[in-house]
């Protein structure tokens, strides 16, 4: 008969080791449903969290050959499909503190959440008692999908960003929950939401992707912050790398369709921090991929400016 095999990356009293568990295949049935069933029959040890079963709370979180996912709707028949075997490897998500098995640390990523302030201050006109001010269809619209997190982790999991460090960066559900208040036309104090949001590495994201990719509700938390990135920069606060750097790519891109790279770094890191970088400079330009003499000779523009001017402009009035 057909067998599924789990390895199992496990954790008890600060000890990580990989346990191998196998149990007859059934049609039809879900990465938790395992788990359930190697806990009920092969080891009561074994510790994980689950809840609704439905995809609703995200507690089943979940990483599987490497991909974080709900346990609870991820199908043995599928996974075992797109991997090409009958063996499994699952492990908690990943960039949480694990705190035995399958089970992570949430506390200190709630307070992390709790910086941004993800709750709603009440614009006057919507809280006067038995006064009813509805909201608008359109306005609603702009920020209901955001209303979908279900706190899962997948996106954190797999952000390249918290991998590499996480101290100076938040969780990309966090921008989320910040971004749906934000464009929340009832709130009146989106300030509240922007501003820890900015001191907390708004514009360090890496642009992996993978917080798309892999989340279960199908939001878009990288188009999160970069509409958080918007609004902060509309609110003046443009005393960072990444806003210079991304002003000084407009500019260029307007102006010739090509990127000056030596003048690009200039702009963003400033002097003193371009100057600390001239040992790899040099390097590039001996691999010809920078010309220093672009601070001094003026480039041409590239052919077709004019089009690409039109698709910025467009790009402009469709992001307004």
């Amino acid at each position: 008969m057909r067998q599924i095999t789990y390895h199992i990356h496990r954790y008890q009293q600060g000890r990580a080791f990989v346990q191998t568990f196998k149990f007859d295949y059934e049609a039809d049935r879900t990465i938790l449903w395992g788990l359930q069933k190697i806990k009920d029959t092969q080891d009561p040890t074994l510790t994980f969290l689950a809840a609704c079963r439905s995809a609703v709370c995200g507690a089943c979180s979940i990483r599987v050959n490497g991909e974080a996912m709900l346990g609870c709707e991820s199908k043995i028949d599928e996974l075992t499909e797109r991997y090409g075997t009958d063996e499994l490897t699952i492990a908690p998500i990943g960039n949480f503190r694990v705190i035995r098995d399958l089970v992570v640390d949430w506390e200190s990523k709630v307070d992390r959440l709790k910086t941004v302030a993800p709750w709603i201050f009440l614009k006057a006109e919507f809280n006067e008692g038995d006064k009813i001010v509805r909201q608008t269809p359109a306005d609603f619209k702009k920020f209901v999908a955001g209303t979908e997190c279900i706190l899962c982790g997948c996106c954190a999991s797999e952000c390249n960003k918290l991998t590499a460090r996480q101290d100076d960066f938040l969780e990309p559900y966090v921008f989320t929950k910040a971004n749906r208040f934000v464009l929340d036309s009832r709130d009146d104090a989106p300030m509240a939401h922007i501003q820890p949001a900015y001191d907390n590495g708004l514009w360090k994201c890496v642009h992996c992707m993978n917080c798309i990719s892999r989340c279960p509700k199908h939001l878009k938390p990288a188009q999160d912050i970069s509409n958080m990135r918007k609004e902060a920069t509309k609110a003046g606060l443009t005393n960072n790398k990444g806003v210079r750097h991304a002003v000084a790519f407009k500019e260029d891109l307007y102006k010739t369709g090509r990127l000056k790279e030596v003048s690009m770094s200039l702009k963003s890191d400033g002097v003193v921090d371009s100057a600390k970088q001239a040992f790899y400079a040099l390097r590039l330009w001996k691999h010809s991929k920078i010309n220093p003499f672009e601070l001094v000779v003026p480039q041409k523009p590239v052919n077709g400016i004019d089009g690409v001017r039109r698709l910025m402009k467009a790009a402009e009035e469709v992001s307004k």
